[in-house]
């Protein structure tokens, strides 16, 4: 199986092992901090990405982008859950660029974050990315109309 798989009733701990397993592939050779993610999309794919940093730090890319550009280029674009680990202490939140990323994309997605001792915290984008910034913004469950 290689990065992305057609799998329907992918559980958690798949997930889980799937992103641990990219986070391992991870280019940081400036921070050290290796980030792996697994993202679940609607039609049942996961597609998994690490970070890729870059001597021009504004060229790095999150592991969740690398994961969810994999997806749509792949025409997935409708997202369910992605699982994020770290090997830093605690918990490693997605950056703003990557909530705003992933709420173009996001059909009720779901964000699991694993810290390096295995603790669970779940949120749904939408709590941690309030009023994101959407064109399609009809779209959107929940959202207000003009």
């Amino acid at each position: 199986m290689g990065d992305t798989a057609d799998m329907v009733g992918v559980s958690s701990k798949r997930l889980e092992r799937l992103a641990a397993d990219a986070s391992k592939l991870a280019y940081s050779p400036y921070s050290k901090v290796k980030v792996g993610a697994a993202l679940l999309t609607s039609d049942g794919r996961v597609f998994t990405g690490c970070n890729i940093e870059n001597s021009s730090y504004g060229l790095t890319i999150c592991a969740e982008r690398v994961a969810a550009v994999k997806a749509v280029s792949e025409g997935s674009r409708k997202f369910k859950k992605i699982v994020l680990t770290s090997n830093l202490p605690g918990f490693t939140y997605p950056c703003g660029a990557c909530r705003q990323f992933l709420s173009e994309f996001s059909d009720g997605l779901k964000v699991e974050i694993i810290s390096r001792d295995r603790k669970r915290r779940e949120f749904a984008l939408e709590k941690l990315f309030p009023n994101a910034f959407l064109l399609r913004q009809k779209e959107r469950a929940g959202s207000e109309t003009d």
